[in-house]
């Protein structure tokens, strides 16, 4: 099952099958281990395929991990919340990505108490805390952030994200 679900993730990249229905193909996952998996798998498909004389294998999955490394194709958004180790976990993916010469493009830092006003004193600790871990991503990680505050409900759909980004999507300047 592992090489059909790449062989599938392989195909929503190279604009096949469902992937050509599609303008962009979100591959969410957690920063850790099924990530780095991936690319480990990509790199060692793309070698296999590269060895075999005569692949069925069509010319944009051959060169899947060109893809990947492509700025112009792919763009790597790192999602952390504003918290020790998730920013740290985000950093280390990002070291790997990068030693697969993969660049991510932007961190975005969600659920994020940032702004938020609140009287709670509970809450402006919270708020307080995330101060270091937002300065750390900006400092030291991102090239781009954006930050996107804590939402009562958790948005679902289309029209649900597309308000989510106009209206609440902060940059946080480097």
């Amino acid at each position: 099952t592992e090489i059909a679900a790449f062989d599938e993730f392989a195909a929503l990249l190279a604009g096949e099958g469902d992937g050509a229905r599609y303008d962009h193909v979100v591959f969410d996952t957690a920063p850790t281990g099924h990530t780095l998996l991936l690319l480990d798998a990509s790199e060692a498909y793309q070698r296999e395929l590269e060895r075999q004389a005569r692949s069925t294998q069509p010319e944009e999955v051959l060169k899947l991990l060109e893809r990947l490394r492509d700025p112009d194709f792919t763009r790597i958004l790192l999602v952390t919340l504003p918290e020790a180790t998730p920013v740290h976990e985000a950093a280390a993916l990002q070291e790997d990505l990068r030693r697969a010469c993969i660049e991510p493009f932007a961190w975005v830092i969600n659920q994020s108490l940032l702004n938020s006003g609140s009287c709670d004193p509970l809450l402006q600790c919270r708020e307080a805390s995330e101060h270091r871990y937002l300065r750390e991503v900006v400092e030291k990680q991102a090239k781009r952030t954006a930050w996107l505050p804590w939402q009562a409900e958790e948005p679902v759909g289309p029209d649900a994200l597309a308000h989510l980004a106009s209206s609440s999507l902060h940059a946080a300047a480097a």
